[in-house]
C-alpha cells in the first residue's frame, strides 16, 4: 500500500517535471518573436539556455526528494513503490513520455547512475499512444491537384500569418508550384492530393519551417517551406519534398529546432511519415527532447541487441590518441571512451575534453558536427565483446571498466552516429567522389569557421562521411572558438640558413595557428592538392582565417542552409 509520504515524492517529481517544460514551451514560444526581429543572438542565446534547462531541474528535483525523505533515507524499496505512485499520476499528464525520463533522471541522480534496472524506473514504457495516434488537432489539410495548388497554397500562407508581411507570396506561390511541376513526384500531375501541414512552425538558426506532407492515394512525400526574414518582409526560400533532402534538414549535425510540443510524441509521429528511416530517438532530438531522447536511444539499442547476435568491434580506421572508438557492425552507433592516458603529443586533460564536447552540446552545429548522447554505467553483455576490443579496453581505459561474469559496464562513454571516416572513404572513392568529398570537406571547415568554431586538427581521420555524401566533423578533443586563435602568415626567413634549420625562426605562442601549414599534412597526394587549392585555395592563407574572425567579432552571424545554393528560388530566378 502506498503512504502518502510515496504519493508526496511522486507528485513532487511530477511537479517539477512539468515546472520544467513550462519554463521549455516558454523558451520554445519566443522562437516566432526572434525570427520576426532578426533577433539571431537571441536565437543562440535561447537554444543554449533551453539545452541547460534539464539538468538544472533534475539536479534540484533530486535534492529536494532527499530532504522530503529526511530520516526515511534514500533507498530502493522505497523509490520503487515512488515509482507505482508515479505511474498512476503519468495518465494524467499530457507529455506522459519525456515525464517518464524526467523520473529516471532524478533516479540516476540519487543512485549516482547504479542499479539501472526495469522494477526501479522507466527502461521500457509504462505507457502507450498506440501505433495511430489522433494527429487532427495538430494540422491543417489542404486538398489540391495541378490545378487548383496555387488556391490552396494561398490560403496555406495566408494561414500562417506574422508581424511582418510576405514580401511576394504570389511570386513564391509561382515558385513553389512550377518547381513541383518540374522536379516533383509524378502523383502530383495525375490526380487530386492533399497537403497537411502541422500548425506549428519550426524555427532554427535564421530560418522558419512550415512542416508538413503530400499525402497522394497510398504515398507520402514531405513537403517544407522554408522561410526567411529578409528584414522588412517574409520570403519563401525554397520547397523541399524529397526524402533525402528532408532528412538531412532534420539530420544530427544540426541544432535542434524550436516548435511548440506540448505533446512531442505527437509531433514525432507525424514526422515519422515523412522521415521513414530515421528512428524516434533521432526525431525526439530533432525537436529538442535530447534527454528523452537519450532514453529512445537507450530503448533502440536494447532493442537491436536483442534482435542481432553480431560482436561489438573496434571501429575501423586510425585509431584516436584520446578517445577508444568501438562499433556493433550491424548498429548505427558508434561509442566511444576517454583514454586513461593521452597518446602524446596530446596535453589535455580528462576535464577539458567533456568540456569541448559539452561545447558542441550548446552550439549551433550548422549540419557539421555530430550531436552526442552523454552515459554513465552504460552496460554490454559481455559475450557481445569481441577479444580484441576488450583487451583494447582494458589497456587504453581500464579505470572505466567494471567486469562481472556477463557484463562489461562501461562508467562514462558517448554514442555518436556513425559515419565512414574520411580518410578511409578517400581511398576507395573515384575521382568524382573524391572531388565531392573534398568540397565537402572544405565547406565544413569554412561553416564551421563562419559558427566560430576551430576544429584544431583538421586531419581527414576527423571528418565523417554519411549517408548522404555530406562530411561531418566528429573529433572534438582540440576544437575552440575562432576568436581564441591567432591566426599568423609566416613570417619570411631572416637568412637563408633559417629555411633549414630544425626550430623555426619565429616566436610561436600557444594560440598562434599558421594555415599555411595546413598543406603539409592535408595536400600530400596530387589529387588532392590540386582539388584543394582549386576549391578551398583560400583555407591556407591567414587573411581568410582573420577575415572570419572580423565578421564574428563585428557580430554577423552567417546564413548556413540545410540544401545547396543551386535549391534556392533565389538561385534558380537568376538562372
Amino acid at each position: 500500500m502506498k503512504t502518502s509520504l510515496e504519493q508526496a515524492l511522486a507528485q513532487t517529481i511530477l511537479q517539477r517535471f512539468e515546472a520544467f517544460y513550462s519554463r521549455f514551451l516558454e523558451i520554445t514560444r519566443g522562437a516566432k518573436s526572434r525570427f520576426e526581429h532578426s533577433d539571431w543572438l537571441g536565437v543562440q542565446i535561447a537554444g543554449r539556455e533551453r539545452i541547460r534547462l534539464y539538468d538544472h531541474h533534475v539536479g534540484a528535483t533530486a535534492a529536494t526528494v532527499r530532504t522530503m525523505m529526511g530520516e526515511h533515507h534514500v533507498n530502493q524499496a522505497l523509490l520503487k513503490r515512488v515509482k507505482s505512485a508515479f505511474s498512476d499520476l503519468l495518465p494524467r499528464c499530457e507529455n506522459f513520455e519525456v515525464a517518464e525520463s524526467f523520473f529516471n533522471s532524478v533516479y540516476r541522480r540519487i543512485f549516482r547512475h547504479r542499479n539501472i534496472r526495469s522494477e526501479n524506473l522507466y527502461i521500457h514504457r509504462f505507457l502507450s499512444r498506440g501505433e495511430q495516434p489522433d494527429l487532427a488537432p495538430l494540422i491543417r489539410r489542404y486538398s489540391a491537384d495541378a490545378a487548383t495548388l496555387p488556391h490552396a497554397l494561398d490560403r496555406l500562407l495566408a494561414d500562417y500569418a506574422f508581424t511582418l508581411p510576405y514580401e511576394d507570396a504570389r511570386r513564391d506561390i509561382a515558385d513553389i508550384c512550377r518547381h513541383l511541376a518540374e522536379s516533383g513526384p509524378a502523383e502530383l500531375r495525375q490526380g487530386p492530393f492533399v497537403l497537411e501541414m502541422l500548425k506549428e512552425v519550426f524555427y532554427r538558426n535564421k530560418a522558419a519551417y512550415l512542416v508538413g506532407l503530400i499525402r497522394c492515394g497510398d504515398k507520402v512525400f514531405p513537403f517544407l517551406l522554408p522561410l526567411l526574414n529578409s528584414g522588412e518582409a517574409i520570403v519563401v526560400d525554397t520547397v523541399i519534398f524529397e526524402h533525402d533532402l528532408a532528412s538531412i534538414i532534420f539530420g544530427f549535425a544540426r541544432a535542434y529546432f524550436m516548435v511548440y510540443a506540448p505533446a512531442p510524441a505527437l509531433y514525432v509521429a507525424f514526422l515519422r511519415q515523412i522521415l521513414p528511416n530515421k528512428a524516434d530517438y533521432e526525431l525526439y532530438n530533432a525537436i529538442g527532447c535530447q534527454k528523452h531522447g537519450k532514453t529512445e536511444l537507450y530503448r533502440h539499442y536494447l532493442h537491436h541487441l536483442a534482435q542481432s547476435r553480431d560482436q561489438f568491434v573496434i571501429a575501423p580506421g586510425i585509431k584516436g590518441m584520446v578517445m577508444s572508438v568501438f562499433t556493433l557492425p550491424s548498429y548505427d552507433v558508434v561509442f566511444k571512451v576517454i583514454k586513461d592516458e593521452f597518446t602524446p603529443p596530446k596535453e589535455v586533460s580528462h576535464e577539458q575534453v567533456k568540456e569541448k564536447y559539452r561545447l558542441v552540446k550548446q552550439h549551433d552545429r550548422v549540419g557539421r558536427m555530430a550531436d552526442t548522447q552523454e552515459f554513465t554505467n552504460f552496460e554490454f553483455p559481455l559475450d557481445r565483446i569481441s577479444q580484441e576490443l576488450l583487451d583494447e579496453l582494458k589497456r587504453v581505459a581500464p579505470s572505466a571498466l567494471t567486469l562481472s561474469a556477463d557484463k562489461l559496464v562501461i562508467k562514462h562513454l558517448y554514442t555518436e552516429r556513425k559515419m565512414i571516416p574520411l580518410n578511409l572513404y578517400l581511398e576507395q572513392a573515384d575521382e568524382q567522389q573524391t572531388r565531392h568529398a573534398l568540397e565537402e570537406y572544405g565547406n565544413a571547415i569554412k561553416q564551421l569557421a563562419a559558427a566560430n568554431i576551430f576544429p584544431g586538427d583538421m586531419l581527414f581521420k576527423n571528418f565523417g562521411v554519411t549517408r548522404h555524401g555530406r562530411v561531418v566533423f566528429y573529433d572534438y578533443d582540440e576544437i575552440c572558438y575562432m576568436t581564441e586563435c591567432n591566426f599568423r602568415q609566416i613570417p619570411p626567413p631572416r637568412y637563408p640558413e633559417d629555411e633549414w634549420s630544425a626550430e623555426p625562426w619565429y616566436s610561436v605562442a600557444p594560440n598562434d595557428i599558421f594555415p599555411e601549414e595546413f598543406a603539409t599534412f592535408l595536400l600530400q597526394k596530387p589529387l588532392v592538392r590540386e582539388i584543394m587549392l582549386s576549391q578551398h585555395h583560400e583555407m591556407f592563407e591567414a587573411s581568410f582565417w582573420q577575415a572570419q574572425q572580423a565578421r564574428i567579432q563585428a557580430g554577423h552571424i552567417e546564413d548556413v542552409f540545410p540544401y545547396r545554393r543551386k535549391k534556392r528560388f533565389t538561385y534558380q530566378r537568376g538562372n
